[in-house]
Protein backbone atom coordinates (compact mmCIF):
# COMPACT_ATOMS: atom_id res chain seq x y z
CA UNK A 1 0.00 0.00 0.00
CA UNK A 2 1.21 3.19 -0.55
CA UNK A 3 2.27 6.14 1.66
CA UNK A 4 -0.56 8.26 0.14
CA UNK A 5 -3.28 6.08 0.46
CA UNK A 6 -2.17 5.40 4.54
CA UNK A 7 -1.96 8.73 5.18
CA UNK A 8 -5.48 9.38 3.69
CA UNK A 9 -8.75 8.77 6.01
CA UNK A 10 -10.85 8.73 2.58
CA UNK A 11 -8.95 8.30 -1.21
CA UNK A 12 -11.14 7.91 -4.24
CA UNK A 13 -9.11 6.98 -7.48
CA UNK A 14 -9.68 7.27 -11.36
CA UNK A 15 -13.68 6.88 -10.06
CA UNK A 16 -15.98 6.84 -13.39
CA UNK A 17 -19.64 6.41 -13.56
CA UNK A 18 -21.40 6.45 -16.89
CA UNK A 19 -25.47 7.08 -17.50
CA UNK A 20 -26.22 5.62 -21.11
CA UNK A 21 -23.79 7.56 -22.70
CA UNK A 22 -22.92 10.68 -20.63
CA UNK A 23 -19.73 10.22 -17.99
CA UNK A 24 -20.89 11.85 -15.24
CA UNK A 25 -17.98 11.13 -13.53
CA UNK A 26 -14.59 10.78 -15.46
CA UNK A 27 -11.60 9.21 -13.86
CA UNK A 28 -11.88 11.62 -10.56
CA UNK A 29 -9.10 11.13 -7.99
CA UNK A 30 -9.48 12.76 -4.66
CA UNK A 31 -7.63 12.14 -1.45
CA UNK A 32 -8.34 13.48 2.40
CA UNK A 33 -6.82 13.58 5.11
CA UNK A 34 -8.04 13.09 8.58
CA UNK A 35 -8.78 16.35 10.62
CA UNK A 36 -9.42 18.80 7.90
CA UNK A 37 -12.09 20.61 5.69
CA UNK A 38 -12.09 19.95 2.11
CA UNK A 39 -14.68 21.58 -0.46
CA UNK A 40 -15.62 19.91 -3.66
CA UNK A 41 -17.15 22.99 -6.56
CA UNK A 42 -17.99 23.06 -9.85
CA UNK A 43 -21.05 23.92 -11.93
CA UNK A 44 -24.42 22.46 -11.74
CA UNK A 45 -24.07 18.95 -13.97
CA UNK A 46 -19.97 18.59 -12.85
CA UNK A 47 -20.83 15.70 -11.22
CA UNK A 48 -20.65 16.70 -7.54
CA UNK A 49 -23.21 14.67 -6.19
CA UNK A 50 -22.85 11.92 -8.35
CA UNK A 51 -19.42 11.36 -7.33
CA UNK A 52 -21.11 11.47 -3.57
CA UNK A 53 -23.25 8.91 -4.21
CA UNK A 54 -20.75 6.42 -5.49
CA UNK A 55 -18.41 7.34 -2.33
CA UNK A 56 -21.58 5.89 -0.15
CA UNK A 57 -22.90 3.15 -2.22
CA UNK A 58 -26.17 4.85 -3.74
CA UNK A 59 -25.36 4.22 -7.26
CA UNK A 60 -22.79 1.56 -8.56
CA UNK A 61 -19.98 2.70 -10.01
CA UNK A 62 -18.27 1.99 -13.47
CA UNK A 63 -14.80 1.99 -12.53
CA UNK A 64 -12.18 3.40 -9.80
CA UNK A 65 -11.74 2.66 -6.45
CA UNK A 66 -12.50 4.21 -3.02
CA UNK A 67 -10.92 3.19 -0.03
CA UNK A 68 -11.65 4.35 3.69
CA UNK A 69 -9.19 3.93 6.19
CA UNK A 70 -6.98 2.07 3.64
CA UNK A 71 -9.78 -0.76 2.94
CA UNK A 72 -11.91 -0.77 -0.48
CA UNK A 73 -15.45 0.17 0.49
CA UNK A 74 -16.93 0.71 -2.97
CA UNK A 75 -19.06 -2.18 -3.62
CA UNK A 76 -21.23 -1.97 -0.66
CA UNK A 77 -24.14 -1.28 0.28
CA UNK A 78 -25.01 2.47 1.44
CA UNK A 79 -25.47 1.48 5.32
CA UNK A 80 -22.19 -0.90 5.56
CA UNK A 81 -20.70 2.39 4.34
CA UNK A 82 -22.20 4.27 6.51
CA UNK A 83 -21.58 1.97 9.52
CA UNK A 84 -17.94 2.15 8.52
CA UNK A 85 -17.78 5.54 9.71
CA UNK A 86 -18.53 7.47 5.89
CA UNK A 87 -21.61 9.78 6.54
CA UNK A 88 -23.56 11.88 4.68
CA UNK A 89 -26.27 14.82 3.76
CA UNK A 90 -28.36 15.15 0.71
CA UNK A 91 -29.28 18.44 -1.22
CA UNK A 92 -33.13 18.13 -0.26
CA UNK A 93 -33.77 17.48 3.29
CA UNK A 94 -34.63 13.89 4.80
CA UNK A 95 -36.37 14.63 8.18
CA UNK A 96 -38.91 12.29 9.11
CA UNK A 97 -41.48 15.28 9.63
CA UNK A 98 -44.13 13.62 12.32
CA UNK A 99 -41.10 12.37 14.42
CA UNK A 100 -39.60 14.80 16.75
CA UNK A 101 -36.38 16.23 16.34
CA UNK A 102 -35.11 14.17 19.56
CA UNK A 103 -37.15 10.74 18.04
CA UNK A 104 -35.72 11.86 14.44
CA UNK A 105 -31.70 11.14 15.88
CA UNK A 106 -33.30 8.36 17.88
CA UNK A 107 -33.99 6.30 14.56
CA UNK A 108 -30.98 5.98 13.24
CA UNK A 109 -29.02 5.24 16.53
CA UNK A 110 -27.87 1.59 17.11
CA UNK A 111 -26.36 2.27 21.07
CA UNK A 112 -28.58 1.31 24.26
CA UNK A 113 -31.87 3.55 24.66
CA UNK A 114 -29.66 5.17 27.67
CA UNK A 115 -26.52 5.85 25.46
CA UNK A 116 -28.70 6.66 22.37
CA UNK A 117 -31.03 9.53 24.54
CA UNK A 118 -27.58 10.84 25.62
CA UNK A 119 -26.21 11.08 22.72
CA UNK A 120 -29.09 12.48 20.88
CA UNK A 121 -29.46 15.09 23.82
CA UNK A 122 -25.85 15.83 22.98
CA UNK A 123 -25.93 16.23 19.69
CA UNK A 124 -29.20 18.45 20.06
CA UNK A 125 -27.38 21.37 22.32
CA UNK A 126 -24.27 21.18 19.83
CA UNK A 127 -26.19 22.80 17.08
CA UNK A 128 -28.25 24.79 19.98
CA UNK A 129 -31.36 23.04 19.21
CA UNK A 130 -31.75 21.50 22.33
CA UNK A 131 -35.13 23.47 23.67
CA UNK A 132 -37.01 21.98 20.06
CA UNK A 133 -36.42 18.28 21.52
CA UNK A 134 -39.74 17.50 21.54
CA UNK A 135 -41.19 19.52 18.83
CA UNK A 136 -42.22 17.62 15.55
CA UNK A 137 -39.31 18.04 12.88
CA UNK A 138 -41.72 19.50 10.12
CA UNK A 139 -42.71 22.32 12.04
CA UNK A 140 -39.10 23.37 12.48
CA UNK A 141 -37.78 25.97 10.05
CA UNK A 142 -35.88 25.15 6.81
CA UNK A 143 -32.49 25.99 8.58
CA UNK A 144 -33.61 24.12 11.75
CA UNK A 145 -34.17 20.83 9.37
CA UNK A 146 -30.98 21.54 8.00
CA UNK A 147 -29.01 21.21 10.99
CA UNK A 148 -31.08 18.41 12.82
CA UNK A 149 -30.54 16.45 9.24
CA UNK A 150 -26.72 17.34 10.11
CA UNK A 151 -26.65 16.16 13.46
CA UNK A 152 -28.37 12.99 12.50
CA UNK A 153 -25.69 11.87 10.42
CA UNK A 154 -23.53 12.18 13.68
CA UNK A 155 -25.20 9.81 15.68
CA UNK A 156 -23.44 6.57 13.80
CA UNK A 157 -20.13 8.27 15.08
CA UNK A 158 -18.86 9.27 11.29
CA UNK A 159 -14.95 9.45 11.11
CA UNK A 160 -15.82 11.05 7.20
CA UNK A 161 -19.07 13.30 6.93
CA UNK A 162 -19.86 14.30 3.63
CA UNK A 163 -22.40 17.68 3.22
CA UNK A 164 -24.25 18.00 -0.16
CA UNK A 165 -25.10 21.93 -0.26
CA UNK A 166 -25.33 22.39 3.33
CA UNK A 167 -25.82 26.24 3.20
CA UNK A 168 -28.97 26.43 0.27
CA UNK A 169 -31.39 28.53 1.57
CA UNK A 170 -30.10 28.65 5.53
CA UNK A 171 -30.62 32.00 7.06
CA UNK A 172 -27.48 33.67 7.77
CA UNK A 173 -28.07 33.53 11.46
CA UNK A 174 -28.50 29.29 11.23
CA UNK A 175 -25.99 28.98 8.68
CA UNK A 176 -23.04 30.96 11.15
CA UNK A 177 -24.46 27.96 13.58
CA UNK A 178 -23.75 25.06 10.97
CA UNK A 179 -20.72 26.67 10.24
CA UNK A 180 -19.24 26.69 13.74
CA UNK A 181 -20.48 23.35 14.49
CA UNK A 182 -18.62 22.43 11.69
CA UNK A 183 -15.46 24.02 12.40
CA UNK A 184 -15.44 21.89 16.24
CA UNK A 185 -16.24 18.71 14.39
CA UNK A 186 -12.90 19.60 12.04
CA UNK A 187 -11.49 20.47 16.05
CA UNK A 188 -12.39 16.85 17.14
CA UNK A 189 -10.64 15.08 14.30
CA UNK A 190 -13.08 14.41 11.70
CA UNK A 191 -12.81 14.74 8.03
CA UNK A 192 -15.34 17.07 5.91
CA UNK A 193 -15.89 17.30 2.10
CA UNK A 194 -18.54 20.03 1.60
CA UNK A 195 -20.24 20.02 -1.81
CA UNK A 196 -21.12 24.13 -1.86
CA UNK A 197 -22.51 26.72 -4.45
CA UNK A 198 -21.99 29.57 -1.84
CA UNK A 199 -17.81 30.66 -2.80
CA UNK A 200 -18.15 32.66 0.36
CA UNK A 201 -18.78 29.88 2.39
CA UNK A 202 -16.28 27.64 0.31
CA UNK A 203 -13.20 29.90 0.89
CA UNK A 204 -14.12 31.14 4.07
CA UNK A 205 -14.56 27.43 5.60
CA UNK A 206 -12.60 24.96 3.45
CA UNK A 207 -8.40 24.30 3.62
CA UNK A 208 -8.24 22.54 0.44
CA UNK A 209 -10.66 22.89 -2.68
CA UNK A 210 -11.50 20.24 -5.17
CA UNK A 211 -12.81 21.63 -8.56
CA UNK A 212 -15.00 19.28 -11.05
CA UNK A 213 -16.15 19.84 -14.57
CA UNK A 214 -17.84 17.72 -17.16
CA UNK A 215 -16.77 14.56 -14.56
CA UNK A 216 -13.52 15.65 -14.45
CA UNK A 217 -11.10 17.29 -11.68
CA UNK A 218 -9.46 20.18 -13.50
CA UNK A 219 -7.86 21.88 -10.17
CA UNK A 220 -7.54 21.33 -6.55
CA UNK A 221 -5.94 23.39 -4.17
CA UNK A 222 -5.98 26.21 -1.12
CA UNK A 223 -8.75 28.26 -1.75
CA UNK A 224 -6.87 31.27 -2.47
CA UNK A 225 -5.25 29.47 -5.20
CA UNK A 226 -8.33 28.29 -6.76
CA UNK A 227 -9.92 31.62 -7.27
CA UNK A 228 -7.47 33.01 -9.23
CA UNK A 229 -6.61 29.79 -11.38
CA UNK A 230 -7.79 30.09 -15.10
CA UNK A 231 -9.13 26.93 -15.58
CA UNK A 232 -11.67 27.07 -12.90
CA UNK A 233 -12.39 30.84 -13.95
CA UNK A 234 -13.36 29.34 -17.34
CA UNK A 235 -15.51 26.38 -16.12
CA UNK A 236 -17.68 29.01 -13.89
CA UNK A 237 -17.60 32.40 -16.58
CA UNK A 238 -16.86 31.44 -19.62
CA UNK A 239 -19.64 29.48 -21.15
Amino acid sequence: MSDRVEASVLEISELTKRFGGVTAVNRCSLALAPGRIYGLIGPNGSGKTTLFDCITGLIVRDGGTVRFRGRRIDGLPPHRVAALGVGRTFQVIRVFPELTALENLLVVSRRDRDGALRRARELLAFVRLDELAAEYAGNLSYGQQKLLEFVRVLMLGPTVVLLDEPAAGVNRTLLNELLAAIRRLRDEGRTILIVEHDMKVVMGLCEHVFVLDYGEKIAEGPPEEIQRDERVIEAYFGR
